[in-house]
């Protein structure tokens, strides 16, 4: 494939907000490839592990865990290329692993506490590869990820607990009690924390055994407003932007270094990337169709998008819920006060989460054909399976 058909950099806004990032285009069996060995480097020699979610959420809480065996990466380095970034007006929508990657290996010694970003749909691939390739007597932490079962994972998860010397899981969704008590019977300590009060990282922040200083538990609050949707803390939106804009390793360090008072140069950059990120959220507002379903007026869009944004631009227009299709074929789910089962409509397309914020992604494509008129149609297919779902709430 010519690489230029799936750079999007020079595309209009309203042809590249249509199409998936170009990381959608490389073949799932060769990232596999790629995963395995950037985890069996990560994990090489190091006292501790954490397989995280890799939104601002998932990635403070590796900040933590990085504090408590004083293991945070030099931030200079981080701060350094971002300077460059936005010197050169970088408008690159999707991150760079292998920039990232090759800063590690040009600048730091790694860190002893190995960071592996993971999330729901690729959470068991994570543990398989870090049980195959840690070192014995290692720690373990899992942070911000809900399992949809545990056969999937629980092989690993029952090597790792042979494997380290702990196993810690730290969450605040809504876990499945059947599998909430396979894990602990598996031998990990398992911390769920009220999905309505804490996120994560509160939840990290006082099960782990070690004095933070105030600046994390700063962090926490911040992250929480965020996480939680309050919209109390105007920093908790440079946190949120930043984790997505950024790499994991890059987020951990800034964070782990300063807190939530991110420094000016990540503060210009998240400003200077913030243009394109408010088009974004006016198209895919433009684009947006209004059903009634029930009692429930529901606002459907499609894009590559800040689907938090899409969402609350859709609640002010009066909708009870939005459904925001993005072109790599998920589906986030937003609910409001007045719709609290965004969980349970995702949970019947192949997805799950809170009952205000949800992800799902539809079974329902066989081939590229099918992906194409998903791309043509503005999700056509996706929107009907989904709406179909908030209907069989209403025949309940």
């Amino acid at each position: 494939m010519d690489d230029e058909l799936i750079e999007t950099d020079e595309l209009s806004l309203h042809r590249r907000s249509l199409l998936p990032g170009k990381g959608f285009f490389y073949p799932d069996s060769l990232d596999e490839d790629r995963t395995e060995e950037r985890i069996e480097e990560a994990v090489d020699g190091a006292e501790a592990v954490i397989i995280t979610d890799s939104d601002a959420d998932g990635l403070g809480c590796a900040a933590l865990v990085r504090e408590v065996y004083d293991a945070t990466l030099d931030v200079g380095p981080f701060e350094k290329r971002l300077a460059e970034k936005l010197g050169s007006g970088d408008e690159t929508d999707e991150d760079d692993d292998d920039e990232e990657r090759s800063l590690l290996e040009d600048v730091h010694t790694k860190s002893t506490v190995a960071l592996v970003a993971s999330g729901p749909h690729n959470l068991e691939e994570s543990l398989e590869y870090v049980a195959k390739h840690a070192e014995s007597g290692a720690y373990f932490y899992i942070c911000d990820i809900c399992p949809d079962s545990y056969d999937a994972i629980g092989d690993s998860l029952e090597t790792l607990v042979e494997l380290g010397d702990a196993v810690s899981w730290f969450d605040h969704h809504q876990w499945d009690a059947e599998v909430a008590e396979a894990i602990r019977a598996a031998g990990v300590t398992l911390v769920v924390g009220e999905s309505e009060e804490e996120c994560t990282v509160d939840v990290a922040l006082r099960s782990l055994d070690y004095e933070f200083d105030e600046q994390y538990q700063e962090l926490a609050e911040v992250t929480r407003d965020h996480d939680l949707w309050l919209k109390e803390d105007e920093r908790s939106d440079d946190l949120a932007d930043y984790a997505y804009w950024s790499g994991p390793e890059e987020y951990a360090t800034i964070v782990g270094t300063y807190g939530a008072a991110l420094p000016q140069t990540v503060l210009d950059y998240v400003a200077h990337r913030r243009v394109e990120k408010e088009q974004r959220i006016e198209a895919a507002v433009e684009r947006a169709s209004v059903h009634e379903i029930g009692e429930w007026t529901v606002g459907v869009t499609y894009g590559r998008c800040s689907q938090n944004e899409v969402a609350d631009a859709l609640r002010e227009q009066g909708c009870d819920a939005a459904v925001i299709v993005k072109p790599s074929g998920s589906a986030s789910i937003r609910g409001s006060d007045g719709f609290q089962r965004a969980h349970e409509v995702a949970g019947q397309v192949n997805g799950g989460g809170h009952p205000k914020a949800a992800g799902c992604k539809p079974d329902i494509y066989d081939d590229m054909l099918d992906m194409a008129q998903h791309w043509t149609t503005e999700g056509q297919a996706t929107r009907k399976v989904i709406l179909g779902a908030f209907e069989n709430l209403v025949a309940e």
